[in-house]
């Protein structure tokens, strides 16, 4: 059976409930979880006419998004803390998390990616794609999706 689940991450309603769902499942059998944020890479900026100013240096940037993912990360580690199962974190900058999920699986030796089906809903989710569908057709590890 499955020893190593990858759990990702973004701190949505939704991702908090796989989060839990996750605990559970490895609790019952005998897992360990790692649990993965994909952090933003600063945006570039866009110069010209209609050009957007963003104040934020990019190196405030990074810390926002470290403190973002600690906070996330540490929120799912307590979950898993809670019900004794063993746990550890893992994030990246990564503006392709498809992509970035499954180097994390993969660098972590994990035998399952545990994911909740959809994260953005409406006209952003159609424009984006569904991150889960394309963890499911580029890894090679087992993909266990949670509605």
């Amino acid at each position: 059976m499955f020893k190593h689940i990858l759990v990702p991450t973004d701190g949505s309603s939704l991702s908090a409930d796989t989060v839990k769902r996750a605990v559970v499942f490895a609790k019952e059998i005998g897992a360990k979880i790692t649990f993965f944020y994909a952090k933003p890479d600063y945006p570039v900026a866009y110069y010209g006419e209609g050009a957007l100013i963003d104040p934020t240096t990019p190196e405030k940037f990074a810390e926002m998004a470290e403190k973002q993912a600690k906070e996330i990360l540490g929120a799912a580690a307590a979950a898993a803390s809670e019900v004794g199962v063993a746990g550890a974190s893992l994030s990246a900058i990564s503006d392709i998390p498809y992509e970035a999920i499954i180097e994390a699986a993969t660098a972590a030796t994990c035998d399952l990616i545990f994911m909740s089906s959809h994260g953005r809903k409406g006209i952003s989710g159609l424009l984006l794609g569904s991150e889960t569908q394309k963890v499911l057709t580029h890894s090679k590890i087992p993909v266990l999706v949670y509605r």
